[in-house]
């Protein structure tokens, strides 16, 4: 009998060890409770640092997970099988977030730093009265040259990229709307554009310029420009400036027809355990201070205008990022086209990847 008592103790107490080793692996996996908040956000896009401040004043435990698209993180949003507190998706992303439900309202009262945002970024079609997401980030999409290697030439508009001296020298992101939308602007269309023969043009377009691209790559278009493996780049321009900081010979410009103007938002999504310390968090990373910092780190444009005056002149004065009304004028925001309007421009810009001559 004792052997058998003895039997159903050790039975409890490696049932007592599981259950808290599983326990644990949750609160690793994205699992928030208690005091735990849990963020999903784009890849080195905070200054580490920062987290851990906010652990130290708040006694907040932040797990920190990363996602490399938009469409991979409201996925795994969707799925549900990770509960996050914090995530930071772009602009028409949030838009087709809400409409699916899948955000929970911001309370204002919780976040009385968010005075501090220019108006210029609030109010937005994306999310009216930012009922749902505060902004994090914003920038633009244009061009990053060495003006060395193409003979002195400056670039100017999107339409130089067709020169026929440029053979080889170009690298593209590898984005449907970003190189669908170069070529929608270069022929004067918005970037927004559904009208299948106007897409189509486009894409005739950008056929013709194929002898001059190099690559169409990922992450590692930093290196390769940085490095002069390529004169030219299509990228946005947080990544602009990673460049230029490697490579002081790279120039950015957006060019005169107009270009794509981005916004990440933080965001709650609707699975979200711990909203009052997602409130939190949400209300640090908008204290000017706390936002100059992280500007710096990310490199970014910020929309905190109170955070300006805790960065380096040289940095918030440059037009290249932060753009003048007569190029601000004609930056458009990225809307959601809706699944079959995306579709068909990531059937396009297939056609185009794949095209050989």
């Amino acid at each position: 009998m004792k052997k058998l008592v003895r039997f159903f103790l050790v039975i409890i107490l490696v049932s007592a060890v599981l259950l808290y080793a599983i326990s644990r692996l949750n609160s690793s996996q994205g699992f928030s409770d208690g005091n735990t908040l849990t963020i999903y956000n784009w890849g080195d896009y905070i200054d580490a640092d920062l987290v851990s401040r906010f652990e130290e004043e708040t006694g907040i435990k932040v797990v920190y997970e990363t996602f490399d698209s938009n469409e991979a993180m409201m996925t795994k949003i969707k799925q549900g099988g990770t509960t996050y507190d914090i995530a930071v998706p772009s602009d028409y992303m949030i838009e087709k977030m809400r409409k699916e439900n899948l955000l929970i309202p911001l309370d204002h009262s919780k976040l009385p730093n968010l005075q501090y945002i220019d108006e210029r970024f609030m109010d937005l079609p994306f999310d009216p009265e930012n009922k749902y997401s505060v902004p994090y980030f914003w920038g633009t999409v244009g061009i990053v040259y060495n003006p060395a290697m193409i003979g002195g030439k400056e670039i100017t508009s999107w339409n130089d990229l067709w020169d026929e001296d440029l053979k080889n020298q170009i690298l593209l992101v590898d984005g449907a709307r970003e190189v669908m939308g170069m070529g929608l602007n270069s022929l004067g269309y918005s970037l927004n554009d559904t009208n299948p023969e106007h897409l189509q043009e486009a894409k005739e377009k950008l056929m013709k310029l194929y002898p001059n691209v190099k690559a169409i790559v990922g992450d590692e278009i930093k290196m390769l420009l940085a490095n002069g493996e390529a004169s030219i780049g299509l990228v946005w321009s947080g990544v602009a400036a990673e460049i230029m900081w490697e490579n002081e010979d790279i120039e950015y410009v957006v060019p005169e027809e107009g270009s794509n103007l981005w916004f990440d938002n933080m965001v709650i999504p609707s699975t979200a355990k711990n909203v009052d310390a997602a409130h939190q968090f949400i209300n640090f990373i908008l204290d000017p201070e706390i936002s100059a910092q992280n500007t710096e780190y990310v490199s970014y444009s910020t929309p905190n205008k109170e955070a300006l005056k805790y960065m380096p002149p040289d940095m918030v004065e440059d037009e290249r990022f932060y753009p003048p009304p007569e190029i601000a004028d004609k930056l458009e925001v990225y809307e959601d086209l809706g699944s079959k309007n995306l579709a068909f421009y990531n059937e396009l810009f297939l056609e185009f990847k794949m095209y050989r001559k």
